[in-house]
């Protein structure tokens, strides 16, 4: 599934010089702040309900749908923030681990997590790049969930980031999130993480896109600043056939 927004006249519009330093950095405590209380992205609500929906071709047969089958579902949430896609998969039944690296994040993501929860959470304070060799994390995951974080990644950290994620989610399972397109204004900051189309489907080599969505238009950020966005918004189900480490 693939759909591309050019804006409302069917062009893509054209992508103005950007004004910001290479060496500008978010201030992640008033992003925090900015979206505290915001729903989760439509990326992880749409994979979700595609698990409740029984779509998933490695699902067990022998468990019904919800209940126990719901409970035994695990899922890593790269780059939390809030929690605002952690504390939904929770109210859905799943088992989560949260991970980020600000303190800010640990006391929203804990502190506002759904009434009777906090058995199914564990918050990994970890950088995405430290992931990969951290032993709080489960070896396999039904889901991993990274709105907007891959895009921070370290770029030199990258291939091992996503080896990483290729590994621990098992096949037939799902990853959701976003990619940041190489005509996003912030291309231009360092370090970051940006793909062209074709790269972004040549690392999902080995699984079947769910949902597939380029997004390039100038809009505002999340503190309502004007920026230029190329976005992919993706969910893709991991290869049955593919191997696990």
């Amino acid at each position: 599934m693939a759909t591309n927004d050019q804006s409302n006249s069917g062009q893509v519009p054209q992508p103005r010089r950007s004004t910001l330093s290479a060496e500008y950095q978010r201030d992640w405590t008033e992003y925090y702040s900015a979206v505290a209380g915001k729903p989760p992205r439509d990326t992880l609500l749409k994979a979700a309900d595609l698990f409740d929906q029984g779509q998933n071709q490695n699902q067990d047969q022998n468990q019904s749908p919800g209940g126990a089958a719901t409970a035994s579902r695990h899922a890593i949430d790269i780059g939390c923030g809030v929690g605002r896609d952690s504390h939904e998969l929770l109210r859905r039944g799943w088992r989560v681990w949260a991970t980020d690296f600000n303190d800010d994040s640990q006391r929203h993501t804990i502190g506002a997590a759904p009434p009777g929860t906090s058995g199914r959470l564990t918050y990994v304070a970890s950088a995405m790049e430290e992931l990969p060799a951290n032993p709080q994390l489960p070896r396999v995951a039904d889901l991993i969930n990274a709105s907007f974080a891959l895009p921070f990644c370290n770029p030199e950290k990258f291939a091992d980031l996503w080896r990483w994620i290729e590994r621990t989610v098992r096949p037939g399972g799902r990853f959701a999130g976003q990619f940041f397109g190489d005509r996003d204004e912030w291309a231009c900051i360092r370090p970051k993480s940006h793909f062209t189309r074709a790269q972004v489907e040549e690392l999902f080599h080995g699984w079947a896109f769910e949902h597939f969505e380029e997004v390039e238009k100038e809009g505002d950020d999340a503190m309502g600043n004007t920026k230029y966005h190329h976005v992919f918004h993706i969910v893709a189900r991991r290869d049955t056939g593919a191997e696990h480490a």
